[in-house]
């Protein structure tokens, strides 16, 4: 039932009030205009208890900035939302068209590192951020007591003689919760075993990120993807001012897990406001890897919570350490990601004990 403006309200008490759903919250469809971004499909949502996001569907329905009561929580990058024909596949080229955003996804085939593999020259994080979706739809609708906003879209990663993955997302959102869910099944549509890998990147920002910021996971160990990152496992989980000439670190957490398979980290900013955290909860069967970037840098000053089918070394290394997934022909491999705000330091003491107790 939603709670709107410190009220609860059935659906025939809250339409008495309203002419239109959208006076109180929905998502519309819009293009942008200008520059590299022109001609990009967005999807604008609004859950009516402040939670706000753009969902990018000229990019692969990916999540660009998101605001909260209008504190920021995502980072977003310099180089704005360019449409899918500036992406640059080789090597690094993939960061030219980062814009960060909550949820940036990497995959279907490949994702992190560039590398070769079986001869073939892969670069950063894949290719599937950079696909417009096809057969995309939006709009609300009430489900028992409780108003739904939804948009969904289709990509497929596909050439000839090679992968045919088709990627179906749906995001949802209820009228009146700070929360959306992310639900994505990716099926192997072509007639051979397909390597697949998928990870969800998801770039948090100031003023959620700051000093005195903390990462809150239920890590039964850390380790460090490099000497570097190694070297400062102790420091992982707490955040500074941001550093001049700061280089990035990248931490795997071996996360404990509820007996479902559910796990929940957060980023916790208790003196933000009233403080403030924002959760991301998935499931270790599915999504067995939480990879953490922290980038403390000057403009770069961003925390990355990526959990994923596989680490940020790149294929070939995923494979040689026995890790590196395959879809079947015809299989179907579903995950789903809920991304949550919290307010209030009562809440935020219970979303940190929630977590703690995981496992």
């Amino acid at each position: 039932m939603p709670q709107l403006y410190g009220r609860e309200l059935k659906p025939y008490e809250l339409l008495e009030r309203v002419g239109s759903m959208e006076q109180v919250g929905g998502v519309r469809r819009v293009i942008l205009a200008e520059g590299n971004e022109a001609g990009v499909e967005a999807l604008d949502f609004r859950t009516g208890n402040g939670l706000d996001f753009t969902v990018y569907a000229g990019r692969g329905m990916d999540i660009g900035p998101a605001t909260y009561q209008g504190y920021p929580l995502a980072w977003m990058s310099p180089t704005g939302v360019p449409a899918s024909p500036y992406f640059e596949p080789e090597g690094l080229g993939w960061l030219r068209t980062f814009y960060g955003g909550l949820l940036m996804t990497c995959g279907l085939t490949y994702a992190g590192a560039p590398i070769t593999d079986g001869g073939e020259e892969l670069g950063l994080h894949g290719r599937v951020a950079h696909i417009p979706a096809k057969s995309v739809s939006h709009g609300g609708y009430w489900d028992g007591d409780d108003y739904v906003i939804f948009a969904q879209g289709q990509m497929r990663e596909a050439s000839v003689f090679g992968a045919n993955l088709l990627l179906t997302r749906q995001i949802t959102a209820r009228l009146g919760e700070a929360s959306l869910t992310v639900h994505d099944t990716v099926h192997n549509q072509g007639f051979a075993p397909q390597e697949h890998m998928i990870l969800y990147h998801c770039n948090l920002g100031y003023p959620l990120m700051d000093a005195g910021t903390e990462l809150v996971a239920p890590s039964a160990g850390v380790a460090g993807r490099d000497e570097y990152s190694r070297d400062t496992i102790s420091r992982a989980t707490r955040f500074a001012d941001p550093e001049p000439g700061a280089q990035e670190r990248v931490y795997y957490h071996d996360l404990k897990a509820r007996e479902d398979g559910t796990t929940r980290v957060a980023v916790v900013n208790a003196g933000l406001g009233d403080g403030l955290a924002v959760s991301f909860e998935f499931n270790t069967r599915h999504l067995n890897n939480l990879s953490q970037w922290k980038m403390p840098g000057q403009g770069t000053y961003v925390l990355g919570i990526e959990p994923g089918n596989c680490r940020v070394e790149g294929r070939a290394v995923e494979r040689e350490r026995g890790a590196l997934q395959v879809l079947e022909p015809d299989e179907l491999r579903e995950y789903v990601l809920r991304i949550s705000v919290t307010e209030g330091q009562r809440q935020l003491d219970a979303l940190v004990k929630t977590i703690r107790s995981i496992g």
